[in-house]
Parts: structure tokens; C-alpha cells; sequence
């Protein structure tokens, strides 16, 4: 006998999200939904934050840590452009509050359970998936379920004909004098070094006249190490924004893939990976919440009805292509990067805009934004690829964080003479 029907793997955004719709309320097919979440300590995810863009009104309005109606991008010059994309409005959430808001409704659902354990294993079964796990006393756990579906990072990327990592780190910063703009996000701050290859910029998600989220992000094929990082955001926030004195409260630092290799979906049998790991994560922009969204709510409307899973692939096959175009004319040096994408934020309609990035424009429009990009080198580019081998990443292609920079609230910022 399963020991539920459906058994996930992995407390973060994507596992929570699909234990999230499984058990909404009043569903057409009753499912026992067993979690089962790493204990506290390394294997657990870090608090984070999670950006997205949507209409007003959406699921988890009511935990937000804030919004903007208006985006800003600065060329590497400095000079800006400001958008109004509505309906759309940046969001930011933060994992806290969203672990939180889920959990209150995993607590009235009968037929949810959740298991603290350290998953060593996931493979298909007799009848379904089992996972193999330990517990906090070091007890060997075997669970099943008829469906299986697993979120944890993927241990290596798969075989890409390019691999690059967008890399990050950034400081929650309070100021002693108001010099942030509430009401507007800095989406990409090119005034920052530009590395060889890839690209560079700030980026800051205002909290209030003085406070903020500042990062430091960075595409290329290999991390930073813990100076690199703290040498970068230095820079940004004394010499790009002139902060003044300010003192950091909490910093956030992670990796994410920007491949055009393919994540199954399907590990066998009755197991599935989902999130990161089941393809969620936009090559191009290493967005990834708002795509955990729709897959984990087309999984679980299958489910509830009764019908058999399937994990779909979050991102269609043209905005794929498209991106493995714009990874490959990026990493070979072809295009600049930041001009590329400064260029793209002038040019086009911020609404526009941010559905091309999230793969729902249409194929007219997606050909009028082609024409905004630097027609030469892309098209070198189209009819370079089909003859570029699929490569597995190198081990410098690593999802482990960045090395952690000294303990956040004891440190002082100030300007320098």
C-alpha cells in the first residue's frame, strides 16, 4: 500500500507550490499528499526572495513584501528608461512568507502530511515511486506513493550546446538619508564592471526611501569568490548609487542555470522531477516562480480530476529557441550584453516586453522584437547552432552558492572621503 498518493520531494517554491493546489479546497478527487522537507541545516534552502510579474490580484498578493508599478533600466552610460507595463506589476515575495501563507493551508487539509527526513534516494516502484530517506534519528525511511514527484536541484546540468550561470549576491541595506524611489524598481543597472563574457548589472527592489535589496548579478561561466562579490556590490552601492553610510541587515546570495540543455521531466515509472530540476527556470533570464506556478497548477488540475500526471514543459519550443540563440550570441562575445538587453527595454513596450520574456508573445510580435536586437550576429548565430554539439557542463558549471560573505548586521557602510 502507498503511504500516499501523491508524495513530493522538497519543502522549497516548486514542491510547496504543487502541495499548494493539490490541496485547495473542495477538490474533485480526494488526495493524500505526503511532503517530505529536509531537516534544518545545509540541505534545507535558504531563506530567498522570488521576483515575478503579474496583474494585480494574484494568489499571494496578501503576503507580498512589496510591489512596483514601474521598472527602470540604466545603460552602461547611465542613461534611463522607465516603464509602466500595466497590467503587470514586479512583485516581490519573499520564502518566509510564503512557506507561511502555504503552510496555513496545509494545516486544514485532511489528507496532508508532511515528513522531516534527508532524501537519499528516488527511484520508480511497484506501483508507483518509492523515496529513500533517513530521519532525524538516523532511521532508514521508505515511502511511496503513486505518483512521485521530485523538486531538489539537479545534481549536474544536462549536455548543452551553451551553459552559462547567472550568479548573484545582494545586501538588504537600510541608509541614513531617504535616497530610493519606492515606487520604481531598478530591473538592470549596467554601470557596473562588465566581465569578458557575459554580463553584469545591478539591481535594486526598493523597500522604502531607505531601504532596499541591492544586488550584484553577474552572467558568465564560473562564480565569484567571496572577495569578487564584495568588491562588486562596494563598488555598486559607493561609486554607481552613492548610498552614503548605510548598514547592512540580511544578504542573499544564489546560482541558477542558464542552459539550452534539456531537464527531463520524466525520471521513469511514476516519478517526475518538477521546478528547476523539471526545466522551470527561463534559459534567457534564470526566471523561475512564475513558471513553478503554471506547471505545479497543470499537474495538479490532472490530478484532481483523475487523470494520469504529466509534467509539461514550461517554456514553448520558439521562446527555447530564442534563447538558445541569445545564450550562444552572448557567451561567443557576439553581442554586448548589456547594450543588448538596454536596448530591448527602450525600444519596446514594457508590457510587450515583459510577456516576450515570460514565452507569451506572439509569433508577429516576437519577429518585432527580433528586429530590436542586433540583426547580425543573431542570425549568425541561428545558423551557427544546428551544427554545435550538446557538451556536458564542465565542473566549473556548479549550482552550489556562492561562498558566503561575512555574517549580515555587522556591517557598516560608509562613504568614502
Amino acid at each position: 500500500m502507498p503511504d500516499a498518493d501523491v508524495v513530493i520531494v522538497g519543502g522549497g517554491a516548486a514542491g510547496l507550490t504543487l502541495a499548494y493546489h493539490l490541496c485547495a479546497p473542495d477538490p474533485r478527487v480526494a488526495l493524500s499528499v505526503l511532503l517530505v522537507d529536509a531537516p534544518p541545516g545545509p540541505l534545507r534552502p535558504p531563506q530567498r526572495t522570488w521576483c515575478y510579474w503579474e496583474p494585480p490580484g494574484g494568489a499571494y498578493d496578501s503576503v507580498l513584501a512589496a510591489s512596483w508599478p514601474q521598472l527602470r533600466v540604466r545603460g552602461a552610460d547611465g542613461s534611463a528608461t522607465e516603464t509602466r507595463p500595466a497590467p503587470f506589476r514586479y512583485k516581490m515575495l519573499r520564502s518566509d512568507a510564503f512557506a507561511a501563507h502555504v503552510h496555513r493551508r496545509l494545516a486544514r487539509a485532511a489528507g496532508f502530511r508532511r515528513v522531516e527526513a534527508t532524501v537519499t534516494g528516488v527511484h520508480a516502484g511497484p506501483g508507483g515511486g518509492e523515496v529513500l530517506a533517513r530521519d532525524g534519528r538516523g532511521r532508514v525511511l521508505t515511502l511511496r506513493g503513486r505518483h512521485v514527484f521530485d523538486s531538489r536541484p539537479p545534481r549536474r546540468l544536462p549536455p548543452a550546446r551553451t551553459t552559462l550561470l547567472q550568479h548573484f549576491t545582494g545586501w538588504f541595506v537600510r541608509t541614513e538619508r531617504p535616497v530610493f524611489d519606492p515606487g520604481t524598481a531598478d530591473l538592470m543597472d549596467f554601470r557596473t564592471r562588465q566581465p569578458h563574457r557575459g554580463l553584469s548589472f545591478g539591481y535594486v527592489l526598493p523597500l522604502g526611501p531607505d531601504a532596499a535589496l541591492v544586488e550584484y548579478t553577474e552572467f558568465s561561466r564560473a562564480t565569484l569568490d567571496a572577495d569578487g562579490y564584495r568588491r562588486a556590490l562596494d563598488h555598486y552601492t559607493r561609486d554607481v548609487l552613492g548610498l552614503g553610510p548605510f548598514q547592512v541587515t540580511a544578504q542573499e546570495q544564489g546560482v541558477i542555470p542558464m542552459t539550452d540543455g534539456r531537464f527531463p521531466r520524466h525520471a521513469g515509472g511514476s516519478v517526475f522531477r518538477i521546478g528547476t530540476a523539471g526545466g522551470a527556470t527561463r534559459p534567457s533570464t534564470g526566471y523561475t516562480f512564475a513558471a513553478v506556478q503554471r506547471q505545479s497548477r497543470a499537474v495538479a488540475s490532472r490530478l484532481r480530476a483523475g487523470r494520469p500526471p504529466r509534467v509539461p514543459a514550461p517554456h514553448g519550443a520558439r521562446p527555447r529557441a530564442m534563447d538558445a540563440v541569445m545564450l550562444r550570441a552572448l557567451d561567443s562575445g557576439r553581442v554586448d550584453g548589456a547594450e543588448f538587453f538596454a536596448r530591448l527595454f527602450r525600444h519596446v513596450p514594457g508590457e510587450r516586453l515583459l510577456r516576450f520574456l515570460d514565452g507569451d508573445s506572439r509569433l508577429h510580435e516576437d519577429l518585432l522584437i527580433g528586429l530590436r536586437t542586433p540583426v547580425v550576429p543573431m542570425l549568425r548565430t541561428v545558423l551557427e547552432l544546428p551544427f554545435r554539439s550538446r557538451r556536458t557542463p564542465g565542473a566549473g558549471h556548479t549550482l552550489s552558492p556562492p561562498p558566503p560573505l561575512r555574517p549580515a548586521g555587522h556591517e557598516e557602510h560608509e562613504e568614502s572621503a
